[in-house]
């Protein structure tokens, strides 16, 4: 089964690191976001990724053609002239990486990519949150139901402190830092029939809004509850949060 990563948005909201780079680029540690996401997909067996390009795609492109040649032995042979890379401990990823479009939106960035899919269903994910979701789990949910949509829901840690106060005079009744949310949303990991692809007009169309709002009113969006942990790299904030973690071995998505 195949994996698409959509890396082609502006990552606008975290501008102090992607006017330089694209926001799946941006480093935890000595490894971009992209990587790490991608260990975890490998870590479960799913090895043969798409990644959806757009905004600085040649800096995607570069990366992965020097990939090898960084983290393997390589052997130079001047007088024959040749060179031999020997792949020891190098993943046994297959990644096809397509141009999808500067201004794409979700939506259009799949359907574009579409052509390098086969026949089975596929997993989507953001190229920008990481967590110690199991993927397989969700493809043997998605195969249970025979929807053409699973959705991975989660709980995100809430960005303030949540007090309860006393009706009568305000006092704080109770407080707790930074709890979790109540309420489930949208983890950004997918598991898609193809025909769901059909739901998608173009280059214009949000995969969050139209298909998605379509394929919940039609019964087939159904949502696969992860109650383990999870977080997206939104802001700068977010990423020093991530590589505080990745930095003090402590990163909760590290499940390779």
């Amino acid at each position: 089964m195949k994996v698409m990563i959509l890396a082609g948005g502006f990552g606008s909201r975290i501008s102090e690191e992607s006017t330089l780079r694209p926001k799946p680029m941006v480093e935890i540690g000595p490894m971009p976001i992209l990587w790490h996401i991608m260990k975890i997909d490998a870590h479960l067996g799913l090895n043969d990724l798409i990644i959806c390009c757009g905004y600085k795609s040649d800096y995607i492109k570069e990366w992965f053609t020097n990939y090898r040649l960084r983290h393997a032995d390589v052997t130079f042979d001047f007088r024959a002239g040749a060179t031999e890379v020997h792949t020891n401990g190098i993943e046994p990823w297959r990644v096809t990486l397509v141009e999808t479009g500067i201004n794409t939106m979700t939506g259009g960035r799949i359907k574009r990519a579409a052509k390098y899919l086969d026949d089975e269903p596929f997993c989507p994910t953001y190229g920008d949150g990481v967590g110690n979701i199991d993927i397989k789990k969700s493809i043997e949910f998605h195969k249970s139901h025979g929807k053409y949509l699973t959705m991975t829901a989660v709980k995100p840690e809430a960005r303030f402190g949540v007090i309860q106060l006393e009706k009568d005079d305000n006092r704080v009744h109770s407080f707790k830092e930074k709890p979790r949310e109540a309420a489930y949303i949208n983890g950004g990991y997918f598991v898609v029939d193809p025909k769901a692809v059909d739901y998608i007009e173009g280059d214009e169309t949000v995969w969050e809004l139209g298909p998605m709002e379509k394929l919940a009113e039609e019964g087939h969006l159904v949502a696969n509850k992860h109650d383990g942990w999870w977080m997206p790299m939104d802001t700068l904030r977010d990423k020093i949060v991530l590589e505080k973690m990745w930095n003090e071995n402590k990163a909760p998505w590290k499940v390779w």
